[in-house]
């Protein structure tokens, strides 16, 4: 009869490693922006981190769609090896002026396409590097509706947008959080090139830092599940050696 409480105790502390496991599963396995805030105004490097969800199949496309209704003057993606990028630009309904000059056009989709041989396999993921900039001053996010393919023709599309209030969708779009800018930091979309170029190393600095917190929480959650495996292994211990004393 004594073995009843132990196996329950054991019970409990697995499960509660189980939904620990479970809770920390979903956090880390959409597609994201990294950092995942900018200022207003100024220009920004961004990652656009993607997990591969699928057991079975490689994701070897990726589609991001840039909002226009707050365009982006200046968009370039940074080369990745075994990728390759295409950029699509649409004509706008208003021109925009940066620097003093109308920009009738910006850009509407980056789409990577894996060359041969390349892809991310099922455990992996991938980021692909875009800088941004004039961001918009009139909104507080940009909402970058995305589509990625896998090689078995299945498509994951993180194009639903979080309501506040509302639970978090099952494939929520990624966002790019927007602030206010700092007076005097030189965020404004009159910056010069050498500001802009600065900005775009303060952006690439922050996303190692968001890199590192995504590896800390991580860690984190593993600590934690250690902790109540260790704890379940010690109680059962104390419980075998209080049986074996009586």
């Amino acid at each position: 009869m004594r073995s009843l409480p132990t196996r329950r105790i054991a019970a409990v502390a697995l499960t509660a490693a189980a939904s620990v496991v479970a809770l920390a599963g979903p956090a880390f396995a959409h597609v994201t922006v990294n950092p995942g805030a900018a200022a207003q105004g100024g220009y920004t490097a961004v990652d656009f981190r993607v997990p591969n969800e699928s057991d079975t199949a490689s994701t070897v496309k990726l589609e991001v769609n840039l909002p226009l209704d707050h365009p982006l003057a200046s968009v370039r993606t940074l080369p990745l090896p075994g990728w390759t990028a295409a950029v699509e630009k649409a004509k706008l309904d208003k021109p925009i002026k940066v620097h003093g000059n109308d920009v009738t056009e910006a850009v509407s989709k980056i789409t990577w396409t894996a060359d041969a041989g390349a892809k991310i396999a099922p455990g992996q993921f991938q980021e692909f590097r875009v800088s941004l900039g004039p961001l918009p001053t009139d909104t507080d996010n940009l909402v970058f509706k995305t589509l990625q393919t896998y090689d078995n023709g299945d498509i994951s599309r993180w194009i639903d947008e979080t309501k506040d209030g509302q639970p978090e969708p099952a494939k929520p779009a990624p966002v790019l959080k927007l602030t206010k800018a700092a007076e005097g930091d030189g965020h404004g979309v009159t910056a010069s090139p050498a500001a802009t170029a600065g900005s775009s190393d303060h952006a690439a600095a922050s996303g190692d830092a968001g890199s590192s917190d995504s590896t800390a929480r991580t860690l984190g959650v593993v600590g934690i599940v250690v902790g109540v495996i260790g704890t379940a292994v010690g109680v059962l211990g104390l419980r075998r050696k209080s049986g074996s004393a009586s």
